[in-house]
């Protein structure tokens, strides 16, 4: 009887922590992993944008201001077939315009074609209806990356959905 009380123990606690959407298999974060441990040389970099992308952690449903919360990621990719993009900044802001937090502490390298995701979870309501995302970055030559939020949420118990956002430059 007791491992039996032990096993369902185990079983409540484990399903209770949330896990880290960023988290990779091996269980390292993903934008960390791709942290550089040094500063770009701005005199290497012929590129560079500031980028502007609305996200939304909540939407209004229907005539009763009902909100609903959402799921977003968060896509950064490189366009480039050769070049690298590097990423100095993606700082997450609220309705308000208040830095709600920095995602990154040092420069991420983005090698040729690839994509970083970062995933806002849906039970993190601290962005609001007008949450965004600014995104610094540069490259050694022209690239235009493509960088888009995706929004999915739920209605109901059999309802769900999912919407796009573009980013912009701002520079």
């Amino acid at each position: 009887m007791r491992f039996i009380c032990f096993i369902l123990l185990v079983t409540f606690i484990t399903a209770c922590t949330q896990s880290n959407p960023n988290q990779g298999t091996s269980g390292e974060d993903t934008l960390k992993a791709h942290e550089m441990d040094r500063a770009i040389e701005a005199n290497e970099q012929t590129f560079s944008d500031i980028i502007y992308v609305p996200i939304y952690s909540d939407i209004y449903l229907d005539q009763q201001n009902q909100s609903t919360l959402l799921a977003a990621t968060l896509s950064i990719r490189n366009t480039s077939f050769s070049d690298s993009l590097f990423i100095s900044t993606i700082d997450y802001y609220n309705t308000d315009g208040t830095l709600v937090r920095s995602y990154i502490e040092n420069p991420i390298s983005l090698g040729p074609m690839a994509t970083i995701n970062y995933v806002v979870d849906k039970d993190d309501d601290t962005g609001g209806p007008g949450a965004n995302f600014i995104v610094e970055l540069s490259a050694k030559m022209d690239i235009r990356p493509l960088i888009q939020a995706v929004m999915v949420g739920q209605s109901g118990s059999n309802k769900s959905f999912s919407f796009a956002t573009d980013g912009y430059s701002i520079k």
